[in-house]
């Protein structure tokens, strides 16, 4: 049987197999403030889809020299 509504909300694991990357890293992300936006909901983080597709198309580019809209930085410290 399928959902009526699709989840509109995933979980850390579920996040980051979306937008490829491990659960460690996105976890860093969220850290150091260079990831996708996220919600506090009780003791469980999640994401919305919509805004992790759109924090992904911020990494876009054509080709090497296309400079793209945004930047996804790497998880690391004082990047944010």
């Amino acid at each position: 049987m399928t959902p009526a509504h699709p989840p509109r909300y995933l979980r850390t694991p579920d996040a980051a197999r979306r937008v490829g990357l491990s659960p460690r890293t996105l976890e860093k992300h969220r850290c150091y403030g260079t990831g996708p936006a996220y919600r506090k909901l009780g003791g469980r983080v999640v994401y919305a889809i919509d805004e992790l597709d759109a924090w992904v198309e911020l990494g876009r580019r054509s080709s090497t020299s296309d400079p793209g809209v945004g930047t996804v930085h790497p998880a690391r410290r004082g990047l944010a």
